[in-house]
């Protein structure tokens, strides 16, 4: 009786595998709530070989817990089509695995080497992306991915026991699926491997020598059972139809090996079918199970491998520019890759700035967060306090220094101050954001988005009451709603209005004369018009102006103004959105008057909304750039501080905070002073975020003590007067009294403080000693001397290190207000507890729009005070800490959209001037380098 070989059955073995994929898939899932592996398989016409396979891998892909995705594009699909929809998928986060498969049945010449080429190598399960076969060819057999069949084949014959080192392997095929793939791999594994094809001379004598024999040569029973080693391991890749009579079907299935002929020889032979097909299919989900343990391994990798940029610092330090222009910034995309982004969540503008999806917080949502730093200053003095400087120089010195993770959030700068008086906001000396240039000007467009939504929601407006006033109802409604081929329907828009009028009607032709009335009057009452025109340029001859001049306007004439861009309540609800949903929510809410009734009309009413959205659909994501020492920074949205809350986005914080992890810090700065951007932060930026911070940081000087110790006026262009540039100590101490307030405001909200004293050289040890010495004497949890203007991250090492401390000790955030407080009572507290004033006084005015807010059921927004930033009390005039006085509500304005009310105390510019002499005289294009000049 002859013997037989064992048969190694591919069918058992991809069971055990698959039982134990899916043990790893729920561990992952456990791990990681919310993640689930995605696998999509491409599929280019409709054979019937093709879908057999396809319905194989979606079965194994549910068994193991796989969320598989099948998409069947038509034969007429060209390889220009095709490579657009796998682009598409390859910025997909949540497919972590692609396969093409193949023959593509398409009428039109495609290129497969070209194809899956094109898949991306960290997502080609197949192992067919030249750069996968390539890491095969030189022995990489772990960062990539190793094509399936090959795989399968490799761990057939590791569960046969045979010692594959140094045995004799003969390989019969040599395509690039399976033939040259297992060849290398048994290469790698110490086989001396021998391949064969059709050109090969005396294959039966080189079969004879195999101990290991793969075939792959798609010819029917080609190899026979005579050729074969005694015990030696068979591994039948083929599967061939033949006709067979005594089947139903009329053909029966074989490999390339004479099955029959060939187990009398073998010691192990795989059958066909049940062999090498089921091991095909189980390594594709161990590739796509590996690609999902990647991508969430470098989710949940807490450290960045983060590469720093050197400084060669100079004396005297150089123009801020001249410093930007001497570093050359790291690619962003290599910065992005450094910081856990891959390249689905980016979308490069040039070399050196990006957006990032805000969809990257799906996949984030359960990494832990990083320690919350807000930065904030002392009431501003016209000599500056460095603040956006030490936010950039502190991050630097996290991350060079004690190598953390660390970002930046910080705001976009406005184009008007850039050309008018202050110059640039992207820091100084040697702590900047690069390319200075990019940062100040255009950016990637957000602030242009905004100010083209802003206008078009004023166009409407005055479009919609000329419209009003010179219709009838009837013909109004014709317009809104027009037939189209003899059918009316409502926009998706006006089926809100309907609801909100409380008219449960979907169809148009079905409303009454009443209603249609109501529907198509908003009966806007132009005196009630908040909503202004905006542009980003200082231009004073535009806070009052009379639009409706042409005749064409019928006479319908109105008194208004311009405002600056960032002024846009647009802006203010970019910076507090916190998604998609959100934002179009806040859009569609915004208030731009009352009709003559009383009632609040919106963007919605409008129509508008959803506009609004499509022109602020990228300007949603914030802008990822970088700083002098190659640290990451996000520049986000603008917001006024004195009108608006004054902080970068909530997004940007949001996903820079996943991004650090744990161990990481996120640093954000605050506008004007800690009374006014620090408490707007406290009680709505962490209102609509959720989040809470861990520390503050309040930056101060010397010489801005000085002043708020009654030192003399500067002027601008006049010499810095010897009081600030000589030694006293007496004026420091009686100017601590700002700083002392700031320190217990931020005491108030339950943090720990760390003031930062930027230090010029000027300063003498004494006042610094003096003034370190008072902070901690006074609630600071330290107070540290920094010079990272002059020294980058090493002159705010100390800083770095005083933060990490205070991070580390217990916080107690509160509020100092509860949201169902009456708004006269919210003011009080915020009047009396940050500004120190004795009461409030409400004009007559003020209180009938407290009360119409409250009737409209806006009482539980948050508050935000606009008031001067030159002092802490409503009078610019009065320096250091001054009490007692009575702060004037001159008016209360409501920003529904962005989701708080701001009381006016005194009179806020919203559109600056140019001064006599403006940056624009400095500023130029140098025709030759094309480089910008003259910013400062």
């Amino acid at each position: 009786m002859e013997e037989t070989g064992r048969l190694l059955s591919g069918t058992e073995i991809a069971k055990n595998l698959r039982a134990g994929l899916n043990e790893q898939v729920k561990n992952l899932k456990e791990q990681f709530p919310g993640f689930t592996p995605g696998l999509n398989i491409i599929q280019v016409g409709a054979r019937e070989d093709s879908n057999v396979y396809i319905r194989m891998k979606m079965k194994a892909a549910e068994e193991i817990g796989i969320k598989a995705s099948h998409v069947v594009l038509p034969s007429s699909t060209t390889q220009a089509e095709l490579i657009r929809v796998l682009n598409k998928i390859n910025l997909d986060p949540s497919v972590h695995g692609i396969i093409v498969q193949m023959p593509l049945d398409s009428v039109n010449k495609i290129d497969s080497t070209l194809i899956t080429d094109s898949v991306l190598p960290s997502k080609d399960v197949d192992g067919l992306n030249t750069i996968n076969q390539g890491k095969v060819a030189v022995g990489d057999l772990v960062s990539g991915f190793l094509p399936c069949t090959p795989n399968g084949c490799m761990e057939l014959i590791k569960r046969t026991g045979i010692k594959i080192e140094g045995s004799q392997a003969v390989v019969i095929g040599r395509s690039k699926i399976v033939g040259t793939p297992a060849a290398e791999l048994l290469k790698w594994h110490h086989a001396t491997v021998t391949v064969c094809h059709s050109k090969t001379k005396n294959l039966p004598q080189l079969v004879a020598n195999a101990d290991i024999l793969v075939v792959g040569i798609g010819q029917p029973n080609m190899v026979k059972g005579e050729w074969i080693k005694q015990g030696a391991v068979v591994i039948d890749c083929g599967i061939n139809s033949i006709s067979d009579s005594s089947k139903t079907s009329g053909y029966r299935l074989v490999g390339d090996v004479d099955f029959e002929g060939a187990k009398t020889k073998a010691s192990w032979i795989t059958p066909v079918p049940g062999g090498v097909g089921p091991m095909t299919v189980a390594m594709l989900m161990k590739n796509t199970v590996l690609a999902a343990e990647k991508a969430v391994s470098k989710l949940a990798n807490t450290q960045w491998n983060l590469s720093y940029l050197p400084l060669k610092l100079s004396e005297p330090v150089p123009r801020d520019i001249d410093i930007a222009r001497s570093q050359t910034p790291k690619n962003i995309m290599e910065l992005a890759e450094e910081i856990g982004l891959s390249v689905a969540d980016v979308e490069p503008y040039g070399a050196t700035k990006a957006k990032v999806n805000i969809k990257i917080l799906e996949r984030l949502v359960g990494k832990p967060i990083g320690k919350y730093v807000i930065v904030c200053g002392i009431t501003p003095t016209p000599l500056g306090e460095g603040k956006s400087t030490t936010t950039i120089g502190l991050s630097q010195a996290i991350g060079a220094h004690l190598n953390k993770n660390v970002f930046a959030c910080v705001r976009q700068p406005s184009q008007g101050p850039t050309f008018g008086i202050k110059g640039g906001a992207a820091g100084g000396g040697y702590s900047q954001v690069i390319p200075m240039e990019e940062f100040n000007l255009h950016l990637t467009g957000d602030i242009h988005a905004i100010t083209a939504a802003n206008n078009l929601l004023a166009a409407q407006i005055e479009a919609r009451m000329f419209h009003e006033a010179t219709q009838s109802d009837k013909a109004l409604y014709s317009r809104l709603v027009p037939k189209d081929k003899g059918t009316r329907k409502f926009s998706a828009i006006q089926l809100r209005r309907l609801t909100k009028l409380g008219i449960n009607k979907v169809d148009p032709d079905s409303l009454t004369e009443d209603e249609i009335r109501n529907f198509v009057r908003l009966d806007i009452d132009p005196s009630t018009i908040t909503w202004q025109r905006v542009m980003d340029t200082n231009d004073r001859f535009l806070r009052k102006i009379r639009v409706g001049l042409s005749d064409t306007e019928k006479g319908h004439e109105r008194d208004c103004q311009f405002d600056i861009t960032v002024a846009s309540e647009i802006m203010a609800v970019l910076a507090l959105t916190t998604g998609y949903t959100d934002f179009r929510a806040r859009l569609g809410q915004m208030v731009v008057a009352s009709s003559k009734q009383g009632v609040p009309i919106t963007a919605d009413d409008l129509g508008a909304s959803g506009a609004l959205m499509v022109l602020l659909k990228d300007a949603i994501h914030p802008n990822l750039m970088q700083t002098l020492e190659g640290t990451p920074v996000f520049v986000h949205a603008g917001p006024f501080a004195n009108i608006a809350h004054g902080n970068s986005s909530v997004l940007a914080d949001q996903i820079a905070l996943r991004l650090v992890g744990s161990d990481g810090f996120v640093l954000t700065e605050a506008g004007f002073g800690a009374d006014i951007g620090m408490e707007k932060f406290m009680h709505i930026k962490c209102r609509a975020s959720g989040l809470k911070p861990d520390v503050v940081v309040l930056v101060a000087t010397v010489r801005a003590l000085k002043m708020h110790g009654g030192g003399p006026q500067v002027v601008p262009g006049n010499p810095i007067p010897a009081a600030y540039i000589e030694p006293n100590c007496e004026l420091v101490e009686k100017g601590f009294s700002n700083l002392k307030k700031h320190i217990e405001n931020i005491r108030k909200f339950g943090l720990q403080v760390v003031v930062a004293i930027n230090r010029f050289t000027t300063d003498s040890e004494d006042e610094l000693s003096l003034l370190q010495r008072l902070c901690k004497d006074n609630g600071a949890f330290d107070a540290v001397v920094c010079s990272h203007w002059a020294t980058g991250s090493q002159g705010a090492a100390a800083l770095a290190e005083a933060v990490v401390k205070a991070a580390e000790q217990p916080s107690n955030f509160r509020y100092l207000y509860n949201l169902e407080q009456s708004i006269e009572e919210k003011i009080e507290v915020i009047a009396k507890e940050i500004y120190g004033a004795e009461k409030i006084e409400i004009s007559p005015a003020a209180r009938v729009q407290i009360e119409r807010y409250k009737s409209q059921g806006f009482n539980d927004f948050p508050i935000c005070m606009a008031k001067t930033h030159l002092s802490l009390s409503h009078d610019p005039t009065l320096k250091g800490a001054p009490t007692g006085f009575t702060l004037p509500i001159r008016e209360v304005r409501a920003s529904v959209g962005a989701g708080f009310l701001y009381p006016l105390v005194g009179t806020m510019s919203t559109m600056p001037g140019l001064p006599t002499r403006p940056a624009i005289f400095d500023i130029d294009l140098n025709l030759e380098t094309g480089n910008v000049e003259g910013l400062f």
